[in-house]
């Protein structure tokens, strides 16, 4: 084929580096996931997203995972069929955090109504919360205008978590290229015309990257007695200088890997330095669901290893986060129990 005629949606090249290739089985220690989907909220036909909770016991098991966070729970009865179907049968194997509607903050009296709702979780046995990206992105407030993640009564509300003993894990914004033009310069181009609703590019209608990131750290500052992780490695996996500085600014602050290993893997000098400088802030995360064996075996290489250049979506001929390949951050032995265990428990007050 005369490659002047080759179409970008039929490239799919394949590598031929020689390199090593180490099997990981299992974790250098036990570890909690914690930034997982098993319920309903993100399934596409409104059932169990894990259909089969002994088969995944079983998986977890053999990939010595003890726990997993299920990040899906919502309130009221949705949280009580989560906390039936995974907590209470399964105790310590799955933790369920809560969610909170924030379009209810346009309503009268929305801040206080959603203050009873988060206590309810409390009280119910929720043991975090989950704010997604649509705080920032999506929600309005009566005037029309976006709800930002560091509106005074979102402050309130996540300080009230704190208050409770409900650490708050949060997805802001969403990577930088998400954000950028959409064209031939955009790194993510093969991802957003998959899902074209994830492009944010448009100025007119949404904030810019930077304002939200901005917003979130406003945020975590204002609410000091609240425990944070900030999902997918502080959500800004390109630009570790400004996780750091948050993580730096506030004591309460920590990051999930979860998400991000195509990110992290093409800078893993920086990261592993990242982690290393701040070794008990990091969290071991996958956010892959449904929970695959194999996506646990590559996550544990992907952390233990020092392999060079291999997928990070092993099968996928277009790799979704970008055309590259990662490299393993081969971590010191000495930090890997508190990536993969000891920082999650004390945040989750195991």
């Amino acid at each position: 084929m005369p490659t002047d005629d080759l179409l970008l949606r039929d490239w799919t090249p394949r590598s031929q580096l020689r390199a090593a290739v180490t099997e990981v089985p299992t974790p250098a220690v036990e570890c909690i996931d914690i930034h997982n989907h098993l319920g309903r909220w993100l399934s596409e036909d409104g059932d169990w997203i894990v259909p089969d909770v002994d088969a995944l016991l079983a998986m977890m098991d053999a990939r010595r995972v003890r726990t997993i966070v299920n990040l899906d729970g919502m309130s009221g009865e949705e949280l009580e069929a989560n906390l039936d179907r995974l907590d209470r049968a399964h105790p310590g194997r799955f933790l369920t955090f809560c969610q909170l509607d924030w379009s209810r903050l346009a309503e009268p009296d929305g801040a206080a109504a959603l203050t009873a709702v988060l206590e309810d979780c409390a009280r119910r046995g929720a043991r975090g919360v989950k704010v997604w990206k649509n705080l920032g992105l999506t929600y309005t407030d009566a005037d029309g205008s976006l709800l930002r993640p560091d509106d005074q009564r979102v402050v309130d509300i996540l300080g009230r978590a704190g208050e409770l003993g409900l650490p708050v894990l949060i997805h802001t914004a969403d990577p930088i290229a998400f954000f950028e033009p959409l064209d031939a310069n955009n790194e993510r181009v093969d991802e957003l015309g998959e899902m074209p609703e994830w492009w944010f590019g448009d100025s007119g209608r949404y904030p810019t990257f930077d304002t939200l990131l901005d917003a979130h750290a406003r945020l975590v500052v204002a609410c000091p007695g609240t425990t944070f992780v900030g999902a997918h490695f502080g959500c800004c996996a390109e630009d570790l200088d400004r996780v750091e500085r948050l993580v730096e600014q506030a004591p309460n602050y920590h990051v999930d890997i979860a998400g991000r290993m195509a990110e992290l893997g093409r800078q893993p000098r920086r990261t592993a330095a990242f982690i290393a400088a701040h070794s008990d802030r990091v969290l071991f995360g996958t956010d892959i669901y449904p929970a695959e064996d194999e996506q646990y075996r590559l996550h544990y290489r992907f952390l233990e290893t020092a392999d060079e250049s291999f997928s990070y979506a092993p099968g996928a001929d277009i790799p979704p986060q970008g055309r590259w390949a990662v490299s393993g951050l081969a971590l010191p032995s000495d930090l890997l129990a508190g990536v993969y265990r000891d920082n999650a428990e004390r945040v989750l007050g195991l």
